[in-house]
């Protein structure tokens, strides 16, 4: 019997680095790399050493950005050299998708498009980017053979705009590892040795970081680490300049160790969750995963992925009130459903299995 072959595209690459996405990658590869012949497209910009192998799969590097503008072109460029030899092309995002109704012109391979949280929603992007990713998901979700939604508010909205029923399959989260503080964190980061709030985030508006720090520096029961790349934009730069002289406040650069990470976050007391945009989100699932008391915003994306079974604010004095009622008891029990959530819905061979039925 001939091996499936299968193409993923719209990733940085493997291994992964970035996000969402490329953790997908890396566990979609990591427990069918053996059973299909995959590859994986790679931005040659991000990576400084160049493999032609990673968990079993092949890896095609492009001399092309996969974020941004570039993005467009990547995954197009992506797309027509998977043409030539995929049985089926898993495509996550929209970039690229403006080239669909001319693939299904010239192909019958079957094409899987992970449309993401509607992207087309986010701040960041001007008014022409917004109609670009709108008009790419129209798009996605009419030429594709597959439509996947992380989040059961986009499956509901893809349902409700398009008339298309997606198929719901979440992230997994269990790829996040809790870990003791060290004696070298400890020293470093001196901080950490009473209770602390956590979150780590990309400074952006749609991830409501105003509100998080405005909470925070109301009150004085308990303090903030907060990781980000605060210097990527002028919205950023603003926040570290307003928020970074108060004493309970620590703002860090981005951590790039995976293990001084996981120190930090899963030794938190409460980890809070500003993102109002994007579907499930791949941090609030890992959180989950490590049974965090979580407090949450209250976009509908996150109540469904916590099933409405933590506490949520929508402003600053909702999560002020939250920090200071919260009680050591009420903290462990909202923890315990966080893990108990994430067991049952969260995990990553659950997840690769979901996606394998839909490559075949």
């Amino acid at each position: 019997m001939e091996i499936k072959k299968i193409a993923i595209i719209g990733t940085v690459g493997l291994p992964a680095i970035y996000g969402g996405f490329e953790t997908l990658a890396e566990y979609l590869t990591k427990y069918l790399g053996k059973q299909y012949d995959i590859t994986v497209y790679c931005s040659s910009k991000s990576y400084s050493h160049k493999i032609g192998e990673y968990n079993d799969v092949k890896l095609v590097y492009l001399p092309l950005n996969a974020n941004g503008v570039q993005s467009i072109p990547y995954d197009i460029l992506s797309i027509l050299k998977a043409l030539r030899y995929a049985d089926t092309l898993l495509i996550l995002g929209v970039s690229g998708c403006i080239s669909l109704p001319f693939v299904k012109l010239i192909s019958r391979k079957k094409i899987v498009v992970n449309i993401d949280g509607m992207e087309w929603k986010r701040n960041k992007w001007n008014k022409f980017a917004k109609w670009f990713l709108k008009f790419s998901e129209k798009l996605a979700v009419k030429y594709a053979d597959v439509v996947i939604t992380d989040n059961k508010v986009i499956q509901n909205y893809v349902l409700s705009e398009y008339g298309v029923e997606s198929s719901l399959i979440a992230y997994g989260g269990d790829h996040a590892v809790g870990a003791p503080l060290s004696k070298k964190v400890l020293s470093q980061y001196p901080y950490l040795d009473a209770n602390y709030a956590f979150t780590v985030c990309r400074i952006e508006p749609e991830n409501n970081i105003y509100i998080i720090l405005a909470a925070v520096a109301q009150q004085n029961k308990l303090p903030l680490v907060l990781i980000g790349n605060w210097q990527a934009s002028q919205y950023g730069m603003d926040l570290y300049a307003n928020y970074s002289g108060i004493e309970h406040i620590h703002l860090l650069n981005p951590i790039y160790d995976q293990v001084i990470l996981n120190q930090l976050r899963s030794n938190c007391l409460v980890y809070l969750h500003g993102h109002s945009a994007g579907g499930t989100n791949p941090s609030l699932v890992e959180a989950m995963c490590l049974g965090l008391p979580i407090f949450a915003h209250a976009a509908d994306y996150n109540i469904e992925t916590t099933e409405n079974a933590t506490q949520y604010f929508s402003d600053p004095d909702e999560l002020k009130q939250l920090i200071v009622n919260g009680s050591t008891e009420s903290l462990l029990a909202n923890g315990l459903k966080m893990s108990d959530i994430a067991t049952r819905r969260y995990q990553w061979k659950g997840i690769v299995e979901q996606y394998a039925k839909l490559l075949d």
